[in-house]
C-alpha cells in the first residue's frame, strides 16, 4: 500500500478545482481554465492565469474551461489540465498518489472512465471516484451512515444537484445541468436582449457577483456595466438593477428548485420527515448567490442551512475520506 500521505482528493468542477493532500487540507485552489497555443498545441497558463486571459487572448490562443454541464467537453484537454495539477502539488514519477476525484452524479459511465484514465495518465498510481453529492454530504460533517435522511443541494457551476442520503447511500436524487455558468449564460442574453449591449462571460460574472439575487434583498442597488453595443460596434455604459437581474434568472432559480422538489417528492415518508425536521443543506459555488436558500425554503416550505464555506464542502469530504481510506472507500462510485 502506498505511503498515505501521499492521497489526494480533487473536486474537478466545472468552475474551480480544489486539491487536499492528505494529511495537509487544502493544498491548491484554482479556476478550472487552460489556456492553449492551437498552433503548436502548447499549454500556456493554467488556472488564475488562464482564467485572466479569457476573451482576451488573439486568435490562435484559446482559454478555454475544458468541463462543461458538469461533462468532459475535451478529453486530451482535461487529461493535460489533470496532469499539470498534479505536477503542482508535487506529483511525480517518483512520486504517484492515489487520487480521488469528486464528478458530477450525472456524467456517463464513458465519462467517468475518461476522468480515470486522464488521471492515471497525469500520474496516478490508482483512480477512485466519488459522487459530489456525498462528498458534500460528508463534507458538511453529515450523518451519513445513520437511518436518517440527510439532504444537499450542490449548486456548481455546470450541475446543480441535489440528494437524500441515508445508510451510507443516495435513496433519492436528481442532477440538472443548471449551474452557475447557466446563470452568467442568462444574464449575457438579458444584456443584449434589453439593451442591445453585448458582454463577456467575465463581465456577465461580475455583475452577478455585484447585484444578482435569487431573492428580494432590503437593498436593491444597481450597477454598470461596460460593453459593445450592437448597432455601432462602439463601447457603451449601461445601469442594470438587481430586480431586473432577478428576473434574468428566473428559469435557472425555477429549474434548481424544480430539481429539489422532485428529489423530495421521490423521497420515502419517513426520510422525508426528517429532513423537514433538520432542513436542506446548500452548497458549492452557486450558494453565494444572495438569497438563494430563502427562495428555495419559501418554495419548498423546508428550511434551508447554508454552509459557512460552501466552494469547499465537497473536497473537503473527499478529503475527510482519503483521511480515512480503508474505512470510508466503500463510498466511492462504482
Amino acid at each position: 500500500m502506498l505511503g498515505g500521505r501521499r492521497d489526494l482528493a480533487i473536486d474537478l468542477g466545472t468552475a474551480n478545482t480544489l486539491v487536499w493532500g492528505r494529511g495537509r487540507g487544502i493544498i491548491l485552489r484554482e479556476p478550472t481554465v487552460i489556456a492553449l497555443n492551437q498552433r503548436n498545441g502548447d499549454v500556456l497558463a493554467m488556472g488564475t492565469d488562464a482564467y485572466a486571459m479569457i476573451g482576451r487572448t488573439p486568435g490562435h490562443i484559446i482559454a478555454e474551461r475544458p468541463l462543461r454541464g458538469g461533462a468532459i467537453t475535451d478529453f486530451d484537454t482535461t487529461a493535460r489540465l489533470i496532469r499539470l495539477l498534479l505536477q503542482r502539488v508535487g506529483v511525480s514519477r517518483f512520486n504517484r498518489p492515489r487520487v480521488l476525484i469528486c464528478v458530477p452524479s450525472a456524467i456517463t459511465t464513458v465519462e467517468r472512465r475518461a476522468v480515470e484514465e486522464a488521471a492515471l495518465q497525469a500520474g496516478a498510481s490508482a483512480a477512485y471516484l466519488m459522487e459530489e453529492p456525498m462528498a458534500a454530504a460528508i463534507g458538511a460533517r453529515l450523518p451519513i451512515h445513520e437511518p436518517i435522511g440527510n439532504m444537499v443541494i450542490d449548486v456548481g457551476g455546470g450541475t446543480s444537484e441535489v440528494a437524500v442520503i441515508s445508510m451510507g447511500g443516495m435513496v433519492s436524487s436528481k442532477a440538472i445541468r443548471v449551474g452557475g455558468f447557466d446563470i452568467d449564460a442568462a444574464v449575457q442574453n438579458y444584456v443584449r436582449r434589453e439593451y442591445a449591449v453585448a458582454i463577456g462571460e467575465r463581465t456577465a460574472e461580475e455583475l452577478k457577483m455585484a447585484i444578482g439575487s435569487a431573492y428580494p434583498q432590503l437593498e436593491e442597488p444597481k450597477a454598470e456595466i461596460r460593453g459593445r453595443e450592437l448597432a455601432t460596434g462602439l463601447p457603451k455604459v449601461v445601469l442594470v438593477g438587481a430586480e431586473e437581474l432577478r428576473e434574468a434568472i428566473d428559469d435557472c432559480l425555477s429549474a434548481i428548485v424544480a430539481a429539489v422538489l422532485g428529489t423530495l417528492s421521490e423521497c420515502p415518508p419517513e426520510l422525508t420527515q426528517d429532513v423537514l425536521e433538520s432542513g436542506m443543506y446548500l452548497t458549492g459555488g452557486g450558494a453565494l448567490l444572495r438569497g438563494l436558500d430563502a427562495r428555495i425554503a419559501q418554495e419548498t416550505e423546508v428550511d434551508v442551512n447554508l454552509l459557512d464555506t460552501p466552494l469547499e464542502t465537497v473536497v473537503t469530504g473527499a478529503g475527510i475520506t482519503i483521511e480515512s481510506f480503508d474505512e470510508l472507500k466503500h463510498l466511492f462510485a462504482g
